[in-house]
């Protein structure tokens, strides 16, 4: 028996479909037996799958690790599992121990990494282990040899083409615990309809798990999906989690079109230079079908910062706001991601992406604005080895990962960084607490028109001024009401 284990991914257990899991079961089904237990629905995740392993005779446990919650869950949880079941086959995958496969393969709790998209690699890989199969002859597969203890990943798979994978086995699991109500509809789940992203951002964990490669379903088998999920669970409202939904214009002008009759809202990822060679037609197409929101990398403030960021295409600051108004023009918000005290003027780069901030807002007030501080990822390129040379360096034991300094790193909020000292995280959140307060999220569904007033009412004279120091106002306002942030709560 094998499990496929989601560890909680917040820290209030926001249950999210686990689609990674349910692509691995897809796959499995008929060939092993296996079972889905998601973390986010349990009180005692690690209480329930001690049990499990006693009562089901589970010798094999995979676990899906993403840096932060998951992994700080993850590795105590595995620790003791191991200790207690030691002849339990312990397998990660996912964004963290694709990039640090050489550190999780450290702990011997650790028996296997299955690197980049696991769907056909985690396959071989039991086909392997029930026929004695050596790990040498696994694309995709980290591992320790039996007989040195030598670390050593295998080249990474090809990544499978989307429709030529089965459908999620949505039979495994609980549906109903993962439909909820968001500002697009009362009931809303996800798809993940591509794989990867076409570019190289230097910045971006993806790059390591696509390589610049992009896949996906064709427009007919996304729009049946949203059919399905409609028609089964009475959805109004579909999320889209891949990493760069809109890279295909005529894709995604069909899929709009197919899916008009349905009536449903829907939410995706994008790139700001892509979308704005769209033509007319299909931002018309898009606004008809019920786009309402796209998550978009805004980054930065200055184009040379976007250069040293690689984020190639014809990616420029002036473009950020063409696109703002564009959205506003067709009924969408745009969600705009920033990443701030980029190395090596920190300050400089942080100050001009502010003030970037405010037109923005000035030009589609709807916008959201979600910021980070700059950490690295293993990827060559002028931000990390700028790091590098400050003196930065990764932990070298998942322990040392999972520590309270690292926390705030693994949630890109560090302070501990060369280049970020405290002083500067403190006037990212500052600014962001008044932005907040002046520019309520358009999102918040529990947000009254009175409380919309209150809070932009408070906050006015600060933004004005750009007095964002100390607002104590804000912070006792926060807590009665409870308002949601686009950089802690999503929507």
């Amino acid at each position: 028996m094998l499990i496929l284990y989601n560890p909680p991914s917040s820290s209030n257990k926001k249950p999210v479909l686990p689609m990674s899991l349910l692509a691995l079961g897809a796959k499995l089904e008929g060939r092993h037996e296996y079972m889905i237990v998601d973390g986010n629905l349990l009180p005692d995740p690690q209480h329930e799958l001690d049990r499990l392993i006693r009562e089901k005779q589970v010798d094999r446990l995979a676990v899906t690790v993403m840096p932060g919650p998951q992994l700080s869950q993850a590795v105590p949880l595995c620790r003791d599992l191991k200790a207690r079941h030691p002849r339990l086959t312990i397998i990660w995958g996912g964004y963290f121990p694709t990039q640090h496969w050489d550190v999780c393969l450290k702990a011997t709790y650790v028996d296997y990494v299955v690197r980049g998209h696991g769907d056909q690699v985690f396959v071989d890989l039991l086909d392997g282990l029930d026929h004695g199969l050596q790990s040498e002859g696994f694309e995709g597969l980290a591992y320790r040899h039996a007989e040195t203890n030598k670390i050593t990943s295998n080249n990474m798979a090809a990544i499978p083409h989307p429709d030529t994978l089965p459908e999620y086995p949505y039979h495994r699991i609980d549906m109903g615990r993962y439909i909820r109500r968001t500002f697009m509809g009362k009931r809303t789940l996800p798809h993940h309809s591509s794989y990867g992203c076409p570019f190289f951002c230097n910045f971006c964990a993806v790059v390591n798990m696509v390589g610049g490669k992009w896949v996906a379903q064709s427009a007919e088998r996304t729009a049946g999906v949203v059919e399905n999920l409609v028609k089964t669970w009475q959805l109004d409202a579909v999320e889209f989690y891949d990493n760069n939904f809109f890279t295909q214009q005529s894709r995604v002008a069909e899929f709009s079109e197919r899916i008009v009759p349905l009536n449903v809202r829907w939410w995706g990822e994008g790139r700001v230079d892509t979308m704005l060679n769209f033509s007319d037609a299909t931002w018309q197409l898009m606004e008809k079908s019920g786009l309402r929101m796209v998550f978009l990398g805004a980054e930065t403030g200055s184009d040379a910062t976007l250069k040293r960021m690689d984020k190639g295409g014809t990616a420029a600051t002036e473009k950020t706001l063409e696109i703002a108004a564009k959205m506003e023009a067709h009924n969408m918000v745009p969600e705009f991601s920033f990443v701030l005290g980029n190395p090596p003027e920190p300050e400089k780069d942080m100050e001009e992406s502010l003030q970037f901030i405010r037109k923005i807002k000035r030009i589609n007030p709807k916008s959201e604005i979600i910021m980070y501080l700059y950490t690295p990822v293993p990827l060559s390129g002028a931000l990390y080895e700028q790091a590098k040379e400050d003196g930065f360096v990764f932990p070298e034991t998942l322990e040392e990962w999972v520590s309270d300094a690292w926390q705030d790193f693994n949630q890109r909020r560090s302070t501990t960084m060369p280049w970020v000292q405290d002083p500067l995280r403190r006037k990212m959140l500052n600014f962001e607490r008044v932005l907040n307060a002046y520019y309520p999220t358009a999102t918040d569904i529990k947000l009254t028109a009175f409380r919309r007033f209150l809070l932009r009412t408070a906050s006015a004279w600060r933004y004005h001024t750009r007095i964002y120091r100390g607002a104590l106002e804000l912070r006792a306002l926060q807590k009665f009401m409870a308002y949601q942030r686009p950089d802690t709560s999503g929507f």
